[in-house]
C-alpha cells in the first residue's frame, strides 16, 4: 500500500505539528499577566477596610510565621500592602478565609485572637471578595485542543466504523491532572503514541472494510486464583476461615480475538461419597447463565470403597462469543452449602458420608513408626472432620477457539461505512467522495467543505489506480481519517477577529462535541449532528430533551466508569495489593466485584435520575454473591449482580462500598488518615496541604498489639506540625475504622476493640459510618459544591480556577429546588458559560475580557 505509507508520513507531519501549536497555546494561556489593570472595582471602603480592618489583625497574629524573617509555605503577609492583593492574589485570600473560619489558623500552639475579631476579618474578606466576583467579568476559561484519552478513542472507533476492538488499549497510559485523564493541558503526543496510531489506523481500517483474518483455533488455560480454584491442600483453612463453604467457583477474565463459537473445558477435581446424586456444573459469562451440565458421578473412579474420585474428570461448553473482554465464571452450585453431617448440619449430599476410618497401621511396622503414622493420620483426620467430603471443586478451565468464526466485515461496519450502498465493482466515483465526506463529517466531528475531502478521495483513486480493489482504495482512505489531527484532537476554532477582547460562544457542532464526550466519552450521535446541522441545539427546550436521552442511552454508562472511577478512585483497584496473610480473601474476582458494584451504583444514579445525595447515603447497592458473602449479606446466590436493600446494615453510599474503602486503605491496615484524605477531596472539596517533609512514620509493628491505630495517631496529632490538618483528617476517617482495609467489617483493631467516634471540621460529632454519613448528609450544600466542582472538571476537560467558583456556586445553589436530582447537575453545567463558552486566543486573564459581544 504505497499510497497509504504517503498518506501516513503526510498527515504525520500535520499531526506533529498541531501538537507543537496546541502546547504553544497552552502556554500563551497560562502565561503570567504583565502588569494587571485593574477595573474600578476597589474603592475607598475597600482600601478603608483592609487598612484599619485586615493589615492590623495579619500584622498581630500572622506575620510571625508570614512575613519577611519568616514565610511558611511561602506566604509573607508583610508584603500585602494594599488592598489590590486582594485581585492580583485571589487564591491566597480564599485560602486565608477558610483558615480563619475553620480556626485552623493561628495554630493551636500560638495565641489565640478575640473570636469576634476573628469573625470580622473573615467576613470582611469574605464579602469584599464576593463584591469583586460580581464586578469581574465572566471567565469562560482557556481551552487547548484536546487529544482523545484511550477510553474516547475505543468508542469513538466503536461509534465511527462499527469495530469494538479496543485498540487504544495498547497505547501508553494517558497522563492525568486534576484528578482525570481527559485534560486537555496533559494530553500529549509522543513519537511512541504517533506509532501507535499509525499501526491502530491500518489494523482498523481493515477490519471495518474486510471483517476479522480467519485465526487457527488455540488452547488457553485460564489463570485463577489458586484458592478460588478448590485447592485441596487449602480445604480445611479454607473451610476454617468461613464456617461455613468451600470455594466452589472458578473466576477469569479472559479476551476472545474475534467473534465466534469456543469451547469451554472444565476439568474437576476431588472426591464425593459412592453413590451421591449427579452434580450440575454452570457456566455464566458477563454475569449471564449460558449453559449448564449435569455430571453423572458414576463416570468418576472410585479412590476407596465408599468415595469417588473425579480428578481429571470434565465437562464442555460450546458457546459463541463476541470478540472482546468477557467475565467467565464456573461454578458448580448447591454442593457445598451447609455444615458437615457430621457436625449435625444438612448434608450437602443426599447420602449420609461414609463413617470415620480407622487406623491399621502395617504388620511389619516397629512401635516407633507405628506412633509416627498414628500421629499422622489423627492430625489429617482432624483436618478432614472440617469439611464435608463432597469435595468435588472446579480444577481448572480451559477455552479452546475460535471456531465457526465469523467471517468478512460487519453488518454495523457495513452500515456505517458505504452510505451509497455496496454492490462489489459497480460504485461509481461519486460513491467514494459521497463515503469520504460522510465518515470525514462524522469523524471530524463538524462540516466539511468539499475542498477538505478532495485529498482523502484523491487517496482512494491513487489506491485503485495501482491496481487495487475499491474496498483497499477505501481502507487508505479510512487510516488517513483516522491519523488526521482533526479526528485525534478536540479542536475549537477561534471564528472572531485576532485581537478580539470578548468571551466567545462555541458552535453548535462544537457544543455537540463538548456534550457527547461529557456524557459519552464519544462522538456525537446522528440525532446530535442533526439538532447542531439545524442550529437549533443551544435553544433550550432542544438542549434539555438532547440531555435527557443521553443520560437515559446506555452509552451513559462511560459516565459511570469514566468520571465515576476517578471521582471515587476505584479504577485504582487494578494496581492495589494486598498482604496475603492478613487479608487471604482478597482476590481478583473480589476486586472485579467491588468495582463493579460502584459502577453499577453511579450507573443506576445516572439512569434512574436519583438524587446526588444518593451517593452519601443511599440504603441500597448491587451486588452479587461473593460480595454479598464478604459483606455478610445473606440470601444472595450466583455471579449476577442484583439490588440488594442495606435496611438494617452499617452499610449505605458510596463510603462504606469496599471499592473505595480498599484503595483508602494501606496493604497491610486501614488508615484513618488516607479514609479522612479522602472524604476532604472527594465529598467536601476541602483538601488538605501537601504534608511537611520529614514527617516521622508510625511504627507498624505496634499497631493493633502494644496500642490501637487511633492511639497511635492521637500521639502523632500532638506534634503541632501535624495536627493543623490531621485534626481535619482523622477524625473523619475514624468513622470508617469498623471496616478493615479490604472493607469487611470488623469491631477488633488487633486486640483493641474499635473506636469510632469522630467530628467534622465544623465540630459536628458523629459515631459510626452510620453517624458519619448522617452529618455529611446533614450538609448537602457543601457535598453539591463539591461534586459540581469535580463533574464540571471533567465536563470541560481542564481544571478550575478561581474565576469559576462562581458557576460551581451558581450550579450548587440551585439544586436543592430541583431535588438535588442528577440530571438537574447536569443541564446546569451544560448551560453554564464556560461550557457554552470560551476565552479568546489572545487574552491572557479575566482582567482583560470584556465580557460578551
Amino acid at each position: 500500500m504505497g499510497a497509504l505509507l504517503v498518506s501516513g508520513l503526510l498527515v504525520l507531519t500535520a499531526v506533529l505539528g498541531l501538537a507543537q501549536q496546541a502546547e504553544q497555546s497552552a502556554a500563551a494561556g497560562a502565561r503570567p499577566p504583565a502588569a494587571p489593570q485593574h477595573p474600578p472595582i476597589l474603592t475607598t471602603a475597600s482600601e478603608s477596610g483592609f487598612e484599619t480592618i485586615v493589615k492590623p489583625f495579619l500584622a498581630k497574629n500572622c506575620v510571625t510565621c508570614h512575613g519577611k524573617e519568616k514565610h511558611k509555605r511561602e506566604l509573607n503577609f508583610e508584603s500585602f500592602t494594599s488592598v489590590a492583593t486582594l485581585v492580583d492574589d485571589r487564591d491566597r485570600w480564599d485560602e486565608v478565609v477558610l483558615k480563619l473560619r475553620h480556626r485552623e489558623m493561628p495554630p493551636d500552639d500560638e495565641p489565640q485572637p478575640p473570636e469576634h475579631q476573628r469573625q470580622a476579618v473573615a467576613g470582611w474578606l469574605a464579602r469584599e471578595l464576593a463584591r469583586i466576583d460580581r464586578l469581574t467579568p465572566p471567565d469562560p476559561g482557556h481551552v487547548t485542543a484536546r487529544r482523545l484519552n484511550r477510553a474516547e478513542y475505543n468508542n469513538t472507533i466503536r461509534d465511527l466504523l462499527g469495530v469494538d476492538e479496543r485498540p487504544a488499549d495498547d497505547f501508553p497510559q494517558d497522563d492525568s491532572g486534576y484528578g482525570f485523564d481527559n485534560i486537555g493541558d496533559v494530553l500529549s503526543l509522543s513519537p511512541a503514541l504517533m506509532e501507535k496510531y499509525m499501526s491502530a489506523a491500518d489494523r482498523i481500517a481493515r477490519l471495518a472494510i474486510f471483517g476479522s483474518p480467519v485465526l487457527p483455533p488455540t488452547l488457553t488455560k485460564l489463570r485463577s486464583d489458586g484458592r478460588r480454584t478448590g485447592d485441596a491442600r487449602t480445604f480445611p483453612a479454607e473451610y476454617d476461615r468461613t464456617g461455613l463453604s468451600v470455594s466452589n467457583a472458578f473466576h477469569a477474565v479472559h479476551r476472545v480475538p474475534v467473534e465466534g463459537e469456543y469451547v469451554v473445558r472444565v476439568v474437576l477435581g476431588g472426591v464425593r461419597p459412592a453413590g451421591s446424586e449427579p452434580i450440575t456444573v454452570t457456566l455464566w459469562m458477563d454475569d449471564r447463565e449460558m449453559a449448564s451440565l449435569v455430571h453423572d458421578p458414576e463416570r468418576a473412579a472410585r479412590f476407596d470403597e465408599d468415595r469417588q474420585d473425579f480428578g481429571g474428570q470434565s465437562a464442555e461448553f460450546r458457546v459463541r462469543l463476541p470478540s472482546g473482554e468477557h467475565r467467565l465464571a464456573v461454578a458448580i452450585p448447591r454442593i457445598y452449602e451447609g455444615l458437615p453431617a457430621r457436625y449435625g448440619g444438612p448434608s450437602p449430599s443426599r447420602r449420609q458420608e461414609p463413617p470415620r476410618k480407622q487406623f491399621t497401621p502395617p504388620a511389619d511396622a516397629s512401635p516407633e513408626r507405628i506412633a509416627q503414622l498414628r500421629k499422622r493420620f489423627d492430625e489429617t483426620e482432624a483436618e478432614l472432620q472440617k469439611i464435608p467430603l463432597n469435595g468435588v471443586r472446579v480444577s481448572s478451565v480451559e477455552i479452546g477457539g475460535p471456531y465457526a468464526q465469523a467471517t468478512g466485515r460487519s453488518r454495523q461496519s457495513t452500515e456505517k461505512i458505504y452510505t451509497c450502498g455496496h454492490r462489489n465493482g459497480e460504485h461509481q466515483r461519486w460513491c467514494v467522495s459521497r463515503i469520504m465526506t460522510d465518515l470525514a463529517r462524522r469523524a471530524f466531528r463538524r462540516p466539511i467543505a468539499a475542498s477538505e475531502i478532495e485529498k482523502y478521495v484523491a487517496l482512494v483513486h491513487q489506491a485503485q489506480q495501482d491496481e487495487q480493489s475499491f474496498d483497499e482504495g477505501l481502507a487508505v482512505g479510512i487510516q488517513a481519517l483516522l491519523v488526521s489531527p482533526d479526528f485525534l484532537y478536540r479542536i475549537e476554532r477561534n471564528r472572531q477577529a485576532a485581537q478580539s477582547l470578548y468571551v466567545q460562544k462555541i458552535t453548535q457542532h462544537e457544543l455537540a462535541t463538548r456534550l457527547s464526550y461529557f456524557l459519552w466519552a464519544s462522538m456525537p450521535d446522528e440525532t446530535l449532528r442533526r439538532a447542531a446541522d439545524a442550529g437549533t441545539l443551544r435553544e433550550p427546550r432542544v438542549l434539555t430533551a438532547q440531555v435527557r436521552r443521553m443520560l437515559r442511552d446506555p452509552k451513559a454508562r462511560a459516565l459511570a466508569e469514566q468520571f465515576g472511577g476517578q471521582w471515587l478512585q476505584f479504577r485504582a483497584l487494578e494496581s492495589i495489593t494486598r498482604n496475603r496473610e492478613r487479608f487471604p480473601d482478597f482476590e481478583d474476582y473480589l476486586r472485579l466485584s467491588m468495582r463493579k458494584e460502584t459502577e453499577l451504583f453511579i450507573a443506576h444514579v445516572i439512569r434512574e435520575d436519583r438524587s446526588i445525595l444518593d451517593f452519601i447515603d443511599a440504603k441500597y447497592s448491587f451486588v452479587n454473591e461473593r460480595l454479598a458473602r464478604h459483606y455478610g449479606i445473606a440470601g444472595v446466590s450466583g455471579p449476577e449482580f442484583r439490588r440488594v436493600d442495606l435496611t438494617g446494615t452499617p452499610r449505605g453510599g458510596v463510603l462504606t462500598q469496599a471499592s473505595v474503602l480498599t484503595v483508602s486503605s494501606y496493604a497491610t491496615r486501614t488508615s484513618p488518615v488516607l479514609r479522612g484524605k479522602w472524604i476532604l477531596e472527594n465529598l467536601l472539596n476541602a483538601p488538605p496541604p501537601v504534608p511537611p517533609p520529614d514527617v516521622p512514620n508510625l511504627d507498624e509493628a505496634a499497631v493493633g498489639t502494644s496500642a490501637s491505630l487511633r492511639e497511635q495517631l492521637e500521639a502523632h496529632r500532638k506534634d503541632p506540625t501535624c495536627a493543623s490538618c490531621h485534626r481535619k483528617m482523622d477524625p473523619l476517617g475514624f468513622g470508617l475504622e469498623n471496616f478493615d482495609a479490604v472493607g469487611a467489617w470488623r469491631t477488633t483493631d488487633g486486640k483493641f476493640p474499635i473506636d469510632a467516634t469522630g467530628y467534622l471540621p465544623d465540630g459536628d460529632e458523629f459515631d459510626g459510618p452510620e453517624g458519619l454519613r448522617g452529618v455529611l448528609r446533614h450538609q448537602p450544600n457543601a457535598f453539591a459544591r463539591c461534586l459540581t466542582s469535580k463533574l464540571l472538571t471533567y465536563a470541560l476537560g481542564r481544571g478550575l480556577e478561581r474565576y469559576d467558583s462562581r458557576t460551581v456556586k451558581q450550579i450548587a445553589s440551585r439544586l436543592p429546588a430541583r431535588n438535588y436530582r442528577f440530571s438537574a447537575l447536569v443541564l446546569e453545567i451544560v448551560n453554564s458559560l464556560p461550557f457554552q463558552s470560551r476565552r479568546p486566543s489572545r487574552v491572557a486573564n479575566s482582567t482583560e475580557l470584556r465580557g460578551t459581544p
